[in-house]
This record gives structure tokens, sequence and C-alpha cells, in this order.
């Protein structure tokens, strides 16, 4: 699975520091996300789609080999 978070996050000159306070994770986990190592859970996407004000599957894609 793929994602333009750190698009969205520059769109709204969030740092990963603060996105990751307002939806209750770790920078880390940000960061883990935007390099596509990590898969979240349908709560955090929902969380992240919602502070976004964007659908779920404009945030988060499938990669072909999903």
């Amino acid at each position: 699975m793929k994602n333009n978070i750190k698009v969205e996050r520059a769109i709204h000159n969030f740092t990963q520091a603060e996105l990751a306070e307002l939806i209750g994770v770790t920078r880390q986990t940000i960061n883990a996300m935007e390099l596509n190592k990590y898969a979240p859970s349908v709560i955090l996407a929902l969380k992240i789609s919602k502070l976004f004000k964007k659908p779920v599957n404009e945030i988060f894609f499938l990669d072909r080999g999903d």
C-alpha cells in the first residue's frame, strides 16, 4: 500500500511531529508510513482521512503488488 501523507502534510504545513501529535502516534510511525514501511490500522487511516478532510482512498492506495 502506498500513500500521499507527505504531500498532504505539506499542503497543511504540518511537520511529522505535529501530525503525529494530532492523531496520537509517534513521529516514527508517520515516518514509517511515508516510507511505505508501515500500513496503518483502519482506525489510524480514518483519523488521518478526517484530519485532512479527504476520503481514505485519496490518501491511501494499493500498489500493483498488493
